[in-house]
């Protein structure tokens, strides 16, 4: 599964966001940088499908389906929508989670559970008091006990304090498992995990591939091609004054805002905001046209 943003931004002038692209797919990590009280929760709705972006759209795969992206992504500690109160005990919020993922949520279920994974002696503590590793841990692996579940977002893990390679590594653990991480962190502890070398962990808004429908394929030349014969005639080559032009593809634009960031009373992660959603990408393929020789001419076309 490949989840990609395509320049996608909330709010008057970007307000609540600024235009952003990125990219994070399955079995890799990936952080995203996002500032500000409001942004991290914002950049973490688009990106898990739970909030329309006001320009741009997020594909699965080349295509748009925030129904599927929903139930396939989970949104993990988001600030004001998924987060849970600092004062509520370990085994309470672990107990809401089991209900959700529709398995056993007593008290002793969510003790054992946590007895299971190491932390059992941890059930009484307000979560705000716990670790920050151990906090994400709990809650990724709270999150992934939904069915269908493929991808997590985990936002702001940065906000609890304490080292970033600790969390960085359990997020890492969960790709290595197969799912798709991403990471929404600040300035900080963006520069820490890039001075450490170890980690390798790469900003999931570098090059972004163009979102291009119905491209047509530039032309290959065959493997086995003779190399022209300087000796032959020359033939007669196309007029390089006039460079080639590839269609325009066009995709629809979006046109349907929202401007909650979501409910705490209600499960941020079954939340939609449902209905079509009409997106807009635009993709330009140019194609220069320049002879080598006289007998022979190249076709040079621009990276997709």
């Amino acid at each position: 599964m490949r989840i990609t943003l395509h320049d996608v931004s909330k709010g008057r002038g970007g307000q609540a966001l600024p235009t952003t692209s990125l990219e994070f797919h399955t079995g890799a990590v990936r952080f995203a940088l996002a500032e500000t009280e409001q942004r991290p929760s914002v950049l973490g709705l688009i990106a898990s499908g739970r909030m329309k972006p006001e320009t741009g759209r997020v594909t699965v795969d080349g295509t748009t389906n925030n129904r599927m992206l929903r139930r396939a992504v989970a949104l993990v500690d988001a600030p004001d929508v998924s987060d849970p109160h600092a004062d509520i005990t370990l085994a309470g919020v672990v107990g809401e989670e089991l209900m959700f993922a529709g398995v056993g949520a007593t008290p002793l279920h969510a003790r054992r559970w946590l007895t299971q994974l190491g932390f059992g002696e941890l059930a009484g503590v307000p979560i705000g008091n716990v670790d920050p590793a151990a906090r994400v841990r709990i809650l990724c692996e709270l999150a992934v006990l939904r069915e269908g579940t493929e991808g997590i977002v985990l936002v702001s893990p940065d906000r609890h304090g304490g080292s970033p390679d600790g969390w960085w590594r359990i997020a890492s653990e969960f790709a290595d498992r197969g799912y798709a991480m991403l990471v929404i962190i600040g300035g900080s502890a963006a520069v820490a995990l890039e001075r450490m070398n170890e980690l390798e962990a790469i900003n999931a808004s570098g090059p972004v591939q163009p979102l291009v429908l119905d491209a047509p394929a530039p032309d290959a030349p065959a493997p086995d091609a003779p190399a022209p014969d300087p000796d032959a005639p020359a033939s007669e080559s196309e007029n390089p004054e006039e460079p080639g032009d590839a269609p325009r593809a066009d995709s629809e634009h979006a046109d349907d805002p929202s401007d909650a960031l979501g409910s705490p009373a209600e499960d941020p992660r079954s939340s939609s905001e449902d209905g079509d959603e009409d997106g807009h990408a635009d993709a330009d393929a140019d194609a220069d046209e320049t002879p080598d020789t006289p007998a022979d001419t190249t076709e040079n076309g621009a990276e997709r």
